[in-house]
């Protein structure tokens, strides 16, 4: 018989445990009320008789406690009841001292692996995660149900950023509105910021606004690059009137300002770059951004977005130098280039900026590209208009929304509470192949989600703009007075609460033996399960008013902790569990052989019922040298799909210059190819893992899936 432990670990069943434990609680009883040796002997032989394949250690605890009750011992099972309480705080505690005591001395893989983004060697990334382990700590214990809780520990559903949860004021992510912020001041850490007037002091106060907010959040972020347009025009105008003054001729005074300017902007974008990548925010990294690039944002200011644009995507191409001076692949800021009318033809105005956005892509992974054209499909606003806007920071999407001020749409300064996860694999898994106890599984486990997602909002919704004035009283995310409660902003859909779901590959393939991608009975029950997803969401929303959404979860590390708890608690499944991950969201399975455009094109239909957020990928060589082959598949995404990035690979060995890929031996060890060099310390890996670029590596459930990606699309006018 095998014991299901409360941190999900199996281990053989052991009756001395139990022995033990009734004699300590033998020894606290008078005379009368003690057991005897033979009947605790009767005790674990009723165990053993029950004939379980697995028990939680929790229910026999419990039959131990009905037993004392049945022979009559009251205050024996009284004394056990106490024992075991008492070491259910010890076993917490030390749980939260051993957790700290590995994370200092560097003795964890799941804290050395949790995120690519963050170093935890490094004494700023430890104060996070220190802070967090308290915050996890307090959560599990004080802040959230136990049967969430340890349906959270079974890998059921995922109760995200519980290292944060302990604080009633910390929301996941953002659109910043940053032309609120510019253009009628702000206050930072009690210092008044007025209205810049050039683009290089524009660019600066961006990059200390962007440090602030995301140091009082813990998700992603994005900023639009057209609400720091109008200070380039600003620039020129300052360098026109200088020239004007010097008694040059028009044509020249103009000549030199736009020259000026082109200078102010590339000085200007790469202290923006070199600011966003060299501080380190309150969560222990280099804050969490995107950067949105959308011609259609603005007409007035168009030309010089455009340029703002140019640079950004030609500073990227060159890359950022690491500690050896050589160029290399970051992962943030990350960037977002819309495809428009104005940009996705060869006689578009603007085709140049995609041509140069192909180029970024081949060489560093980004820009990735939303679609204009189908986001104004399906992002309809109550007006009965399309809306085009970006991501916030990695693919959480807000819903369309309507200020009922002015009776026009709004993104910027809105904001998600949060993400909670369900593992579609266990649904499916637990229902044994009965399609009837499937559904009621789901149901069961979609209400256990709402209940902790209303946990997540009531923990939020007690927050004042106080304990954050930059988001709530300084413009980033609104302008509320001193003291004002947030409330009214989680409601009235102005922000959004997701809810995540992983393995619908899996959950498809155990229930119907087809993957969702074969157009018959596999895809047709995937959709359905997607269909119920957007059905709950909906019946929330009704109900409370506020905007539940579906959301293609990233789950960087969780992939891996969700593929070890399916291991242990279904056993070993062929094409189920018999990985170190599962797969993310909808998508197509990183190792199916499937087409560039046949993936793309079958995953839109997934992803329009993501509606809180998704993205969708393809795995390619690389294509530095076939431009040609990037732009196709831009191209495709225009006319297909929402929102879509393209993967390849851009590494660096440090001893020995290498610059190609680095790989992955059969132990899920990366190494040179070149050189053999496995140091990490000395390779520069880039990885596209969950949406976002990841270059700290990976616990060995993703590093597998890295490793285990087919290319969608070949190289042939490559070779």
């Amino acid at each position: 018989m095998k014991i299901i432990k409360r941190d999900g670990t199996i281990v053989d069943y052991n009756p001395e445990k139990i022995r033990i434990a009734i004699q300590k609680a033998n020894n606290e009883v008078s005379r009368n009320e003690k057991i005897s040796k033979e009947k605790i002997e009767e005790i674990i032989k009723y165990i053993v008789e029950l004939n379980k394949p697995r028990i939680l250690v929790e229910d026999i605890q419990d039959i131990i406690e009905e037993k004392l009750m049945e022979y009559g011992k009251y205050q024996l099972a009284k004394k056990y009841i106490t024992y075991r309480y008492t070491r259910e705080l010890v076993r917490k505690a030390n749980t939260t001292d051993q957790s700290i005591k590995e994370l200092i001395e560097g003795e964890n893989d799941y804290w050395n692996n949790e995120n690519s983004n963050k170093n935890a060697k490094v004494v700023t990334t430890q104060r996070d995660y220190l802070a967090g382990i308290t915050s996890t700590d307090i959560t599990r214990r004080f802040l959230l149900p136990e049967d969430i809780v340890k349906a959270h520990d079974e890998g059921i559903i995922h109760f995200h950023d519980a290292d944060y949860f302990a604080q009633n004021a910390l929301h996941n992510c953002e659109l910043i509105n940053l032309e609120d912020m510019l253009q009628n001041g702000t206050i930072i850490n009690g210092v008044m910021i007025e209205k810049p007037h050039r683009f290089i002091t524009a660019a600066t106060i961006a990059t200390q606004i962007i440090l602030a907010v995301t140091s009082s959040s813990y998700g992603g972020a994005t900023i639009t690059l057209s609400h720091l347009a109008p200070f380039a025009r600003a620039s020129y105008e300052r360098y026109l009137k200088k020239y004007q003054e010097r008694g040059l001729d028009e044509k020249s005074c103009k000549e030199f300002a736009k020259q000026d300017m082109k200078k102010e902007i590339a000085d200007g974008v790469q202290t923006f770059n070199y600011q966003v990548n060299s501080m380190t925010n309150t969560n222990g990294q280099a804050p969490f951004l995107s950067v949105c690039m959308y011609l259609g944002e603005t007409e007035e200011y168009k030309e010089e977005l455009a340029l703002i644009i140019e640079e950004f995507l030609n500073q990227r191409i060159l890359g950022f130098k690491n500690e050896k001076g050589v160029y290399i692949t970051p992962a943030f800021p990350k960037l977002l280039y819309v495809l428009e009318e104005d940009n996705i033809h060869e006689d578009s105005k603007y085709w140049y900026l995609t041509e140069l956005a192909a180029k970024c892509t081949a060489k560093r992974l980004v820009p990735d590209y939303i679609s204009e054209k189908k986001m104004l499909e399906l992002k309809i606003d109550k007006n009965g208009n399309g809306n085009c806007y970006p991501c916030m920071g990695c693919r959480s999407f807000l819903t369309p929304y309507v200020d009922p001020k002015t009776n026009k749409p709004k993104y910027y300064g809105r904001f998600n509470q949060g993400v909670v996860t369900i593992n579609l694999v266990d649904v499916a898994l637990s229902s044994g192949k009965d399609m009837d106890l499937f559904w009621d599984i789901f149901e069961q486990r979609l209400e256990l989600c709402h209940r902790a997602l209303q946990a997540r909002h009531q923990r939020l919704s007690k927050a004042t703009s106080d304990v954050a004035p930059i988001l709530w009283q300084h413009g980033a995310l609104a302008r509320l007075g001193k003291g004002e409660s947030i409330h009214e902003l989680l409601h009235n859909g102005y922000s959004t609460i997701s809810l995540g779901y992983a393995g619908l590959y899996e959950c498809v393939k155990y229930m119907t033996g087809h993957s969702h991608t074969d157009n018959g009975e596999g895809k047709e029950f995937g959709l359905k399960v997607m269909k119920k997803l957007n059905d709950k969401c909906k019946e929330w929303k009704e109900a409370e008013n506020m905007d539940y959404s579906v959301y293609g979860t990233p789950i960087e590390s969780t992939t891996y902790k969700f593929a070890k708890c399916l291991k242990e608690r279904f056993g070993e499944i062929e094409g189920i569990t018999d990985r170190g991950y599962i797969t993310n969201s909808y998508h197509v399975p990183v190792f199916e052989e499937i087409d560039a455009f046949t993936k793309l094109k079958l995953e839109s239909e997934f992803q329009q019922l993501s509606p809180g957020g998704a993205i969708s990928y393809i795995e390619t060589p690389n294509l530095q040298n076939n431009i040609p082959a990037v732009l196709q598949v831009i191209k495709f995404i225009y006319d297909n799909i929402m929102y879509a990035e393209l993967n390849t690979k851009s590494d660096y060995c440090q001893k020995c210059g290498y610059d190609g890929e680095i790989l992955i031996d059969d132990d899920l060890e990366w190494y040179c190819p070149n050189c053999g060099n496995r140091d990490h310390n000395t390779l520069n890996v880039a990885r596209r893992t969950c949406g976002y670029i990841g270059s700290n590596f990976w616990n060995k459930g993703r590093t597998q899936e890295i490793k285990e990606r087919v290319l969608h699309i070949d190289n042939k006018d490559d070779e």
